[in-house]
């Protein structure tokens, strides 16, 4: 073993404490920057607290109900699962106009299949996901093959897709009792039950589950780091080795697969399949969800977790002013400013240095 050298001998008596950054020196509106900035579902989940407790104290104990809460995450169980499909294609700096009539046609080939063509009712399931993912693997070799602007590529497949619903569907309603009596699985997530007083839905379950499944897989998996990355730069992520064509194909396949997904949850919430829901604006709602949950428009920045909260603080104010007898404008009224405001923060954050 070699001797220690002189110079060395100067290293036993130096500090081994490891280097950091003072944060003493920043100011309240510097850390609560950064704080946002780490924590992404914090702002909605600050905001839904804030509209609890503002149409809590304007309505009184009625609006604390249990009652009341939860048939609020009945009614944004739809939007809710919409809006997490819509999450995924956001984060890589893209958007599908086109989830709502996915979701649509979905539903009334499920119905067909059920009903007309006579098969099981867990093969019509089936079917009908499978032409949910078809739908989203379409935009998806569009966007990333084609390199097309996904604005335009799913405001074509929206209309292609609306029109197809249409012609197929003859523009004929599935009744609710027709599906009760010939294919009650379809009206499996309708099963509603009682924890405490709280009365919940198979529907809102599966929308919380599916959540969690998404927030699970886009923080602790590197399938998910690489959405995250795509969105973020999809030149740095390309060249750091990540497939960013396939990571888009599977973004957008999936999303086609939730929206058929809740197509499903959607025959048990509304009973009976209608083909002309495709003219409801659950493409809007779903993007309005995701906006105000945080989700930065730009890609790459956001949590799944705050779609979930975005989504309920829609239907906060929603039931919330329905309480009031409020004039149904002032819905719409303060959607576009939660819009307005969630970008604008959003825009705040991202100038954070790091």
């Amino acid at each position: 073993m070699s001797q220690i050298q002189e110079f060395e001998k100067v290293l036993s008596g130096s500090d081994t404490n490891v280097a950091a950054f003072e944060e003493h020196g920043k100011s309240f509106v510097k850390r609560a920057q950064h704080f946002l900035h780490s924590t992404p579902a914090a702002v909605p989940l600050i905001v839904l607290v804030l509209s609890v407790i503002i149409f809590g104290i304007a309505i009184g104990g009625r609006f604390f109900s249990s009652y009341t809460l939860t048939l609020i995450l009945q009614q944004i169980a739809i939007v809710g699962i919409l809006g997490a499909a819509q999450t995924l294609v956001i984060l890589t700096a893209g958007i599908d106009l086109s989830v709502g009539v996915i979701m649509v046609i979905s539903a009334v080939i499920m119905g067909n299949c059920a009903l007309t063509y006579g098969m099981p009712t867990l093969l019509a399931v089936v079917v009908g996901l499978a032409a949910g993912g078809a739908c989203g693997l379409l935009n998806g070799l569009l966007v990333a093959y084609m390199k097309l602007p996904p604005f335009i590529v799913t405001l074509g497949t929206w209309n292609i897709v609306m029109a197809t619903n249409f012609i197929y569907s003859a523009n004929e309603t599935i009744r609710d009792a027709d599906v009760d009596a010939q294919a009650p699985l379809l009206h499996f997530f309708a099963l509603s039950f009682r924890v405490g007083s709280a009365v919940l839905t198979a529907g809102v379950i599966a929308m919380v589950l599916l959540v969690l499944l998404l927030w699970y897989v886009l923080n602790h998996t590197a399938w998910g780091r690489h959405v995250y990355a795509v969105g973020d730069d999809p030149e740095a992520a390309k060249l750091s080795g990540i497939q960013t064509k396939k990571v888009l194909m599977a973004v957008y396949t999936l999303a086609g697969l939730i929206a058929a997904f809740a197509a499903w949850v959607s025959i048990g919430r509304n009973g009976s399949i209608s083909p002309s829901a495709a003219v409801t604006d659950y493409n809007l709602q779903a993007i309005t969800a995701t906006v105000i949950g945080g989700i930065s428009l730009f890609g790459g920045r956001g949590s799944i977790l705050g779609t979930l909260f975005g989504a309920m603080i829609v239907g906060v104010v929603s039931m919330g002013l329905n309480m009031l007898g409020a004039d149904p404008q002032w819905k719409v009224l303060l959607t576009g400013v939660l819009i307005i405001g969630a970008v604008a923060i959003d825009q705040w954050i991202r100038k954070v240095s790091v």
